[in-house]
C-alpha cells in the first residue's frame, strides 16, 4: 500500500514471514485446528493498476488525444502523463509475487509487474488463487479519490476524463466479472453538483460506492464540516452509495522528523483514519443525512474502540460548552449506524470486535500493495479467526460487504462454489511463487520521501 497511490502500513507482508506449514489448508491453534478451505472471502479494499489503452474505448472523440496516457522514459520506466502533471511512480503500488528486498519507490515497468496488477483476467485468475471470491478496488495513477483529474486547469477535459474512468472501471474492469468485483467510482470532486449527478449516473450502472478524500481541506477545498459538500452526501444517501474515506485520500501522510525511517510513517498510516474518523463524527453530515454510510478503507479496526471511548468522554465532558449534538446519543452510537471498517490482519481489533461492531467490521486483502497477505490470505486469516463462532466470522468475512455495497455474488455464483478451497481448485495452475522481477531498491528510504510522493507539488502552487 503506497503513499497517496501509497498508503503503506508494512513494507514487509506477512506472508515473508510464514514457516513451511503456510499451505495447509487446516490452520493449527493449540489443539484444535480451523478449516480455512469453508471460509468465504471478500475483499474491500484493494488496487487496480490501470493498464494503458484504458480510455480507448471511453473518451469522447475531441478529448482522445489529451486523454491520460503511458509514457516512456530515458532510463525505460514508464508512468502515466496526464496535461502537465506526471503521475508518481508505481513500485510500491504492485509488489505482488515480488521479493520484499525488491521493494521500493524507483520506477518501474508493466513488465516488472505481476500480470494480475492489471489484467483483469489474470487478476481474478490471482483473486481464486488466493481463495477471495470478489474485490473493491481503488484507482492508482489518478490518486486515491481522482485528485489528478481534479488538478486539470480545463474542467470540461477534466469531467470527461472522470466519467471515461468509471465507465472503464465499472463496464470493463468489473463488468468483465460481475460476480467477482464490487465497482467505486471516482467523483469531479472540484463541484459538488457535478459530483452527485456522477453519483447518480454511476449508481444506474450499478455502482454503489465512490472514494471521496478523507481530508478534502488538505486538497485545497472545504473540509468535511461545510455544507458546501451537501448535494453529494444527499445523491450518496439517495442512491444507497457508500462513501469510501481511503487512507492517504487527503494527498497527506503524517510525517513525525524529516529524517525519520520510511518505517515510521508505514507504521503510524492509521492515524490518518483515526483523524478522519474524529475529524467526521462531530461534522452535521450524519445529523443531515440519516442514511448515509461511510466506510474507513485500509484503516485498520485496532484503534476504533479507544477512538469510541474517547470521543464519548468528550461529549459527555464538553458538550456544555461546545454545543455538540448527537440527537440524544452519543458518538458511538452514532458511529455504529453510519461507519464502515475492514482489517487485513488485526488480531487485537478481532479481540474487541464487540466494541468496535461485528455488524460493521469487514476483510481486505489490500492486492497488489505492499501490506497484502496474498497468496496466504486465508492461512493468515485464520490464526486471528480462531475461536470466534461461525456466524461473526461469516458476518465479517463476506456478509457484511455484501449488504453494506449491495452486492450478490451468490446470485450468479452458488455459494458452495465461492469458498476457499472451491476457488482454489480451479486455480491450480496458477504460479504464486515469489520471484525476482529484475527490480532495484536503492534503500535507506526516509519517511520524507514517502510523504513527498503522496503531496504531489501541484498541490502547493
Amino acid at each position: 500500500m503506497p503513499v497517496a497511490l501509497l498508503s503503506p502500513l508494512s513494507l514487509l507482508p506477512l506472508w515473508a514471514t510464514l514457516d513451511a506449514n503456510v499451505n495447509s489448508s487446516r490452520v493449527e491453534v493449540g489443539v484444535a485446528a480451523m478449516n480455512v478451505e469453508d471460509l468465504v472471502l471478500i475483499s474491500v479494499d484493494d488496487h487496480v493498476i490501470e493498464p494503458p489503452g484504458m480510455f480507448d474505448a471511453h473518451i469522447p472523440g475531441q478529448y482522445r488525444d489529451r486523454a491520460p496516457k503511458v509514457l516512456t522514459d530515458s532510463d525505460g520506466s514508464e508512468y502515466w502523463q496526464f496535461e502537465d502533471e506526471r503521475a508518481a511512480y508505481m513500485g510500491l503500488n504492485a509488489v505482488a509475487g515480488c521479493p520484499p528486498e525488491e521493494y521500493g519507490l524507483n520506477p518501474t515497468r508493466y513488465d516488472q509487474m505481476r500480470a494480475g496488477c492489471y489484467d483483469v483476467h489474470q487478476r481474478v485468475r490471482d483473486m481464486s488463487a488466493n481463495g477471495v471470491l470478489a474485490s473493491l478496488n481503488f484507482p492508482t495513477f489518478p490518486h486515491f479519490c481522482g485528485q489528478l483529474f481534479a488538478r486539470c486547469k480545463d474542467k470540461d477535459l477534466a469531467i470527461a476524463v472522470v466519467r471515461a474512468y468509471n465507465d472503464w472501471h465499472i463496464d470493463e474492469w468489473c463488468g468483465s466479472y460481475p460476480e467477482r468485483f464490487i465497482p467505486c467510482g471516482i467523483t469531479p470532486f472540484w463541484d459538488p453538483e457535478l459530483m452527485a449527478a456522477e453519483v447518480r449516473r454511476i449508481a444506474a450502472k450499478g455502482c454503489h460506492a465512490v472514494t471521496f478524500s478523507e481530508n478534502p481541506e488538505k486538497l485545497g477545498h472545504p473540509s468535511l464540516h461545510s455544507s458546501h459538500w451537501d448535494p453529494f452526501w444527499e445523491a450518496c444517501e439517495d442512491t444507497q452509495t457508500v462513501v469510501c474515506l481511503h487512507i492517504g485520500s487527503s494527498s497527506t501522510l503524517l510525517l513525525t522528523a524529516t529524517d525519520a525511517p520510511a518505517d515510521v510513517m508505514i507504521s503510524i498510516t492509521p492515524m490518518n483514519s483515526f483523524l478522519a474518523l474524529n475529524d467526521l463524527m462531530w461534522t452535521p453530515v450524519f445529523g443531515k443525512f440519516p442514511r448515509i454510510k461511510v466506510a474507513m478503507s485500509e484503516g485498520g479496526i485496532g484503534w476504533i474502540p479507544y477512538a469510541l471511548e474517547r470521543m464519548d468522554y468528550v461529549f459527555e465532558h464538553h458538550h456544555a460548552w461546545t454545543g455538540a449534538d448527537f440527537g440524544g446519543r452519543r458518538p458511538s452510537d452514532v458511529y455504529r449506524e453510519h461507519v464502515v471498517t475492514c482489517f487485513i490482519d488485526d488480531a487485537s481489533g478481532l479481540e474487541q470486535r464487540h466494541r468496535v461492531g461485528v455488524d460493521s467490521i469487514t476483510w481486505e486483502c489490500d492486492y497488489p500493495h505492499s501490506d497484502s497477505t496474498w497468496p496466504h490470505s486465508p492461512e493468515l486469516l485464520g490464526k486471528t479467526l480462531h475461536g470466534i463462532p461461525d456466524d461473526e466470522i461469516d458476518k465479517m468475512t463476506h456478509l457484511n460487504a455484501m449488504r453494506v455495497y449491495q452486492f450478490d455474488p451468490f446470485s450468479v455464483r452458488a455459494r458452495e462454489r465461492c469458498t476457499v478451497g472451491a476457488l482454489r481448485a480451479e486455480a491450480t495452475d496458477v504460479d504464486i511463487a515469489i520471484r525476482s522481477l529484475g527490480r532495484v531498491n536503492a534503500g535507506g528510504t526516509r519517511a520524507s520521501e514517502l510523504a513527498a510522493i503522496a503531496r504531489p507539488k501541484a498541490l502547493d502552487e
